[in-house]
C-alpha cells in the first residue's frame, strides 16, 4: 500500500529502531568474545569461538542470529521507507510540512541512514573473512558516507532553524517541542560514527579528521541538549502530552552515544597519538552519565506510568510512528550499561571478566534490551496489520 500524503519522515524510526536493536546483539560479540588483534571483533574471532563449544559459543551463535535477523529487517524497511518517501516528496503534504516545526522530522532520514552505514560495516566485519585484511582502504569510502549524513542533517536543521528565526513561527509553548530532541539524537549518532573512524583508522589525517568531526558534532549535540532541555523544562508547565514524555526519557540514548563517542576518541588518541587511556576517568566518567540516565530514565518512568503511555501506545490500537521512540531508551540503556561493565569495571579489575559478578551485573541492562525487543515487536506487529 502507498501512503503517498499520509506519510511521514517519523516513519523511517521503525527501520531505526530494528538497526539498533541488531547493533545491540553486536555488543555481545564485542565484549564476550575474545578479538586481541583488532580493535573490534572479526569473521575469524568468532570461528575460533564457535569451535570451543561451551557457554559463549551458545551466547555468540545466540548473538549472530538475532544480529541478523534485525538487520534484515532494517534493511528491508529501509527500502520501503525509501520508496514511499521517494512519492511523498512530490505530494502537497511535503510541501507543507516545511510550514511546520514538524520540519525537523526530515531528520530521522540520515539519522537512519548512518545507523545503516554502521550495522553495514558491522555485519562486513563478522561474516566477510578477509574484510578486516582491507579494512584500512575501506574507511575513506565509509568516512564519505558519514561526512554526507551529517551534512544532510546540517542542511535539514539550519534551515529548519533559520526559518524559525527569520519568521518567528517556532512556539516554545506547543506541547511537542520536547519531540525536537530527535535532532540532538542525530548529531549524537554522527559523532558515534565519526569517532568510531577515528579509534580505528591508523592513517593519523583520517583518524584526525574523523576525531575533529565527532567533535564538532558532539559539541553541537551537548549545546542543543542544554537548549532543548532548558525550554522544554520552561513549558512543562503548560502540560505534557504523551509523546512529548517519551521524549523526555530520549536523553538516555543521547547520553549513550554522547559516552561512547568520548569513549572511542580516548582510545583513537591512545592508538594513533600514543596518548595512554586513564581508565579511572573513563570509570568516573561512565558513572556519572550511567547516573544520569538512571535519574532521567525513573522521571521519565513516573511520566509514562502517570499518562499510561506504555498502554497506549504498546498495548491500545493506536498508530503512531513516533511510538517507536519506546525502543531507543531501553537500548541506549543496554548498550552504554555493557560499555560501562567491561571498559569501566572490568578494565579497572574492579570485577573479574566472564565472572559470577560479571553476569550478575548484566542482568539489568539485558532485561531492558528485552524489554525494547518485546515493545519493538507489539508495534510493528501493529503497523504490519
Amino acid at each position: 500500500m502507498v501512503l503517498r500524503e499520509n506519510f511521514s519522515p517519523s516513519f523511517y524510526l521503525k527501520s531505526l529502531a530494528s538497526g539498533v536493536l541488531s547493533i545491540s546483539f553486536f555488543i555481545y560479540l564485542m565484549f564476550l568474545v575474545p578479538h586481541e588483534n583488532s580493535p573490534i571483533i572479526t569473521f575469524w574471532d568468532i570461528l575460533e569461538v564457535l569451535k570451543k563449544g561451551d557457554y559463549i559459543t551458545f551466547i555468540t551463535t545466540f548473538s549472530l542470529v538475532f544480529v541478523i535477523a534485525f538487520a534484515v529487517i532494517h534493511y528491508k524497511l529501509l527500502l520501503l521507507n525509501s520508496k514511499e518517501f521517494l512519492i511523498y516528496r512530490k505530494t502537497e503534504s511535503y510541501k507543507n510540512l516545511f510550514a511546520t516545526n514538524k520540519q525537523v522530522l526530515l531528520i530521522v532520514i540520515p539519522l537512519t541512514f548512518t545507523t545503516s552505514i554502521l550495522l553495514t560495516f558491522i555485519l562486513a566485519v563478522i561474516l566477510i573473512p578477509s574484510f578486516w585484511s582491507i579494512v584500512q582502504y575501506i574507511f575513506p569510502l565509509v568516512f564519505v558516507g558519514f561526512a554526507i549524513n551529517g551534512i544532510y542533517t546540517l542542511k535539514i536543521f539550519f534551515n529548519y532553524f533559520a526559518r524559525i528565526l527569520l519568521t518567528g513561527e517556532f512556539n516554545f509553548g506547543k506541547k511537542d517541542q520536547l519531540l525536537q530532541i530527535i535532532t540532538i539524537f542525530a548529531f549524537s549518532m554522527t559523532a558515534v560514527g565519526f569517532a568510531s573512524l577515528g579509534a580505528m583508522s591508523t592513517n593519523i589525517t583520517l583518524s584526525s579528521i574523523g576525531v575533529f568531526a565527532s567533535l564538532f558534532f558532539a559539541t553541537l549535540a551537548s549545546v542543543l541538549t542544554i537548549l532543548k532541555f532548558t525550554f522544554g523544562f520552561r513549558n512543562i508547565k503548560k502540560g505534557m502530552n504523551i509523546e512529548s514524555a517519551l521524549s523526555l526519557s530520549f536523553i538516555i540514548p543521547i547520553l549513550t552515544l554522547l559516552g561512547i563517542t568520548f569513549i572511542r576518541i580516548t582510545f583513537g588518541l591512545e592508538h594513533n597519538f600514543d596518548k595512554e587511556t586513564n581508565s579511572i576517568a573513563i570509570f568516573i566518567l561512565g558513572s556519572i552519565i550511567l547516573t544520569l540516565q538512571i535519574i532521567f530514565g525513573i522521571f521519565s518512568s513516573i511520566l509514562v506510568k502517570k499518562l499510561g503511555t506504555l498502554e497506549k501506545f504498546i498495548n491500545e490500537n493506536i498508530k503512531s510512528a513516533l511510538s517507536f521512540i519506546l525502543i531507543f531508551p531501553a537500548i541506549a540503556f543496554f548498550i552504554f550499561g555493557m560499555f560501562f561493565i567491561n571498559i569501566g569495571i572490568v578494565n579497572n579489575e574492579i570485577v573479574e571478566k566472564y565472572s559470577t559478578s560479571y553476569f550478575v551485573l548484566m542482568i539489568p541492562f539485558v532485561l531492558a534490551q528485552f524489554k525494547a525487543i518485546i515493545s519493538f515487536f507489539k508495534l510493528k506487529k501493529r503497523f504490519d496489520s
